[in-house]
């Protein structure tokens, strides 16, 4: 058993409080438990620097976590005891989400430990709605040597939150990673643990002509090894099987773009897919 505690808590670090219960008492917003916690809310609002604040009693813990109802419940790796979730509503940050994501004043939030099942099945384990452009303690975490403008609609994470939308570009939902026209623009994929992986779906941004594409691409692996792919101009996801491998991270770069007129290459989604490894019990 493993004891999960969630909090909200503010810039300052200190809980939030709701009106809760039949008497509508002001009582802190945490809950600590074996396997599951929640926090259920209404006549409540988010303020800017707020924090969500997720907890383990040992290191080393798969969760399916859902800090909101905007966000898909995501399988994440703790690698430590603790992860923290900044919440605000600066303009640029929300170019990049549903204008509901923490909006209102009534919201549900969980983390509960992950099964066996649903920590061993074969899955694109680069997959992080929860994931953000700064790590804060959650695996895996996409980072970039390039995010086009510092524009949140660019940011590297963009690339593995799970939505495919890419006849356009720029704000929600079409939402990328933009390389801002460098030529050596790379994006790394940290799992925070070994992992086998044996297959990439790569899923371009599309909103042609606006948008030039990439014919040939590179995986660079934590072991050392490398990947060469021949890709093609489609808005479809392009999959590509590899001999398997177990690794920690993965880097997409070695970009070359095709020659046309559009100086703009954007990545959508991709996806890494394969099997968690060394699993003892969570």
């Amino acid at each position: 058993m493993t004891k999960l505690t969630i909090a909200i808590q503010n810039k300052a670090g200190e809980l939030r409080t709701a009106a809760r219960g039949e008497e509508r008492k002001e009582m802190p917003l945490t809950d600590s438990a074996e396997n599951l916690v929640h926090l259920a809310m209404r006549n409540f609002k988010y303020q800017e620097g707020d924090q969500i604040v997720v907890q383990a009693d040992q290191p080393e813990t798969y969760l399916m976590v859902k800090l909101d109802e905007t966000l898909a419940t995501s399988l994440i790796y703790l690698s430590g005891n603790s992860w923290s979730y900044p919440i605000s509503f600066l303009p640029n940050v929300l170019a990049a989400r549903p204008k509901e994501r923490f909006a209102g004043e009534s919201h549900y939030l969980s983390a509960r430990v992950a099964t066996a099942e649903e920590i061993t099945m074969y899955q694109n384990l680069a997959l992080n709605p929860h994931d953000q452009k700064v790590f804060t303690g959650s695996y895996p975490h996409a980072e970039a040597n390039v995010e086009t403008r510092n524009d949140a609609t660019f940011f590297a994470c963009n690339a593995i939150d799970g939505i495919y939308a890419n006849h356009s570009h720029g704000s929600y939902p079409f939402q990328s990673w933009g390389i801002n026209q460098q030529q050596d623009a790379a994006l790394t994929i940290l799992f925070g643990r070994e992992v086998e992986l044996d297959k990439v779906v790569f899923t371009w941004r599309a909103d042609f002509p606006h948008d030039s594409y990439w014919t040939q691409v590179s995986l660079c692996f934590s072991d050392g090894t490398k990947e060469v792919f021949q890709t093609t101009k489609t808005a479809r996801p392009q999959t590509f099987e590899f001999n398997q491998r177990r690794v920690t991270t993965v880097t997409f770069e070695e970009l070359i773009q095709a020659d046309d007129d559009s100086p703009f290459p954007a990545l959508t989604q991709i996806e890494c897919f394969g099997r968690n490894v060394n699993i003892e019990e969570n």
